[in-house]
Order: C-alpha cells, then sequence, then structure tokens
C-alpha cells in the first residue's frame, strides 16, 4: 500500500516546527508497512489534489500566510470537492484561517478566503500564548498543544474538533476549538500537535489506513517515549487543573 501526502507550503509554512507532524506521521505509517511518499509543494508547483491521500499545511507569519492564501485561492473549487468527496486535510496553526470566508488583518484589510467554512478572522494587537489542554470525541485521551495565535475566529465554529478543558477556543471565552468536517481536521494547536498526542497520532495512523484497507492487520505501536512524554506534560498541569476545581 502506498500513501502520497501533499506537504503544502514547506518552505513559507513552516514555524514553531510544525513539519515535525508530517515525520511522526511518515515514521508512523511506514512503521505498518506503508510506502510513504510526501511532495513539497509551493507557490511555484501545480497542484492536483486527486493524487494526494493526505493534504498538510502549517503554521506561518502572517505575510507568509497571504502569500499562500493567493497560491491556494486558484484551487478553491477543487479543494472544496476534495473535502466533500473525503479527502483527508490536517491543517495546523494559523493555516486554518485560510478555510474561512475573509481574514481582516491589523491595518482592516479584508482578504478574501477559500470559504470552505463559514468564518471570519480578525488580526489582534493581542496574542493567546497558553499550554493547552482539551478534550475529542475522536479519542478517549486528552489532547494536549500550545497555542501562539495573533488572530481570533469571529463566529461559532460550526464543526468544532475540541472542548476547552485547559487554555482558550477559537476566541476568547470560547469553549470551543478547531473544525473537524468529514475528513478535514483543522487546529490552532501548534506543538507538533500528533507528535505530543499519542493516541491522536494512532488516530490518524489508523484511520488513514482504514480508508484503503478496512481489514488492514496492524502492528503495536512503538509510542514509549511519546507516552512518557504525555504523561509528563498531564502530570505537570492537569493535576493544577484537579487541583483548583
Amino acid at each position: 500500500m502506498k500513501f502520497t501526502i501533499a506537504y503544502l507550503y514547506y518552505d513559507l509554512l513552516n514555524l514553531y516546527g510544525e513539519n515535525g507532524n508530517i515525520k511522526i506521521l511518515k515514521k508512523q505509517l511506514e512503521h505498518q508497512g506503508i510506502n510513504v511518499s510526501i511532495k513539497f509543494l509551493t507557490i511555484d508547483d501545480e497542484l492536483d489534489f486527486d493524487q494526494y491521500d493526505l493534504v498538510y499545511i502549517g503554521a506561518g507569519t502572517e505575510h507568509n500566510q497571504k502569500i499562500a492564501l493567493k497560491h491556494l485561492l486558484k484551487y478553491k473549487e477543487q479543494i472544496k470537492e476534495a473535502i466533500e468527496n473525503d479527502k483527508f486535510f490536517l491543517v495546523t496553526g494559523n493555516a486554518i484561517e485560510l478555510f474561512g470566508k475573509y481574514i481582516y488583518d491589523k491595518n482592516k484589510k479584508k482578504h478574501k478566503a477559500l470559504d470552505i467554512f463559514k468564518f471570519t478572522v480578525k488580526e489582534e494587537e493581542f496574542r493567546m500564548i497558553d499550554e493547552a489542554i482539551f478534550k475529542t470525541d475522536l479519542i478517549d485521551q486528552e489532547v494536549i498543544g500550545f497555542q501562539n495565535q495573533n488572530s481570533v475566529i469571529k463566529d461559532n465554529l460550526k464543526y468544532p474538533l475540541f472542548t476547552v478543558i485547559k487554555g482558550i477556543g477559537s476566541y476568547p471565552n470560547s469553549t470551543k476549538e478547531g473544525i473537524h468536517y468529514r475528513n478535514f481536521y483543522g487546529t490552532y494547536l501548534i506543538g507538533p500537535i500528533i507528535g505530543r498526542n499519542p493516541e491522536l497520532l494512532k488516530y490518524f495512523v489508523r484511520t488513514l489506513i482504514k480508508s484503503k484497507n478496512p481489514n488492514f492487520k496492524f502492528k503495536s505501536f512503538d509510542l514509549k517515549l511519546e507516552y512518557e512524554a504525555y504523561q509528563h506534560f498531564i502530570n505537570k498541569f492537569y493535576r493544577d487543573i484537579i487541583t483548583i476545581n
């Protein structure tokens, strides 16, 4: 079995070590015997979403985000079709903003986005920075991540991915974060998120493989270090929440 991962704007949207999501996903897919090919694609490349099993986009500066958006807008209809046809998308950091209706920058300039999901984004003068813990319907284990947002989503999210335990939702005073629609997974959380969350990593590996072979026989996952790192974080931060409450 072969998987092709499109790593979009690897050179522009590459802050916070987010390429770790691709590295660990590739490693675990290969551990299961999958042949993985990564296509490193940027604004000089033509995109063909029919050729990819997973599309990944990570976090970048506000300036680089707008450069990537200009290129991505050419593929708006193809992206809509791909999402509706259950193509897998993993989108982290401020790349999630590309899939809303508009982005209003700090100079109040309005940037048209892909309009896949009906939310608008406003860049703020403040930043929302915190270690965060969330719960999700995807797995039983709490999800940890780091928030470093310069923007807020101005609308209620119709398809939230996470519910806040500790931290901030997609805007101040929100209890919801991210987007999960069909096989689209988007979140502001960085870290990298699937590198820090072994159960979430296993969920993605299993879901990706089962989309091609529902009867696939999985090997045991070797994630001892990932579980130890995860548990260390939970012991430090989650215990504090229990004490406060």
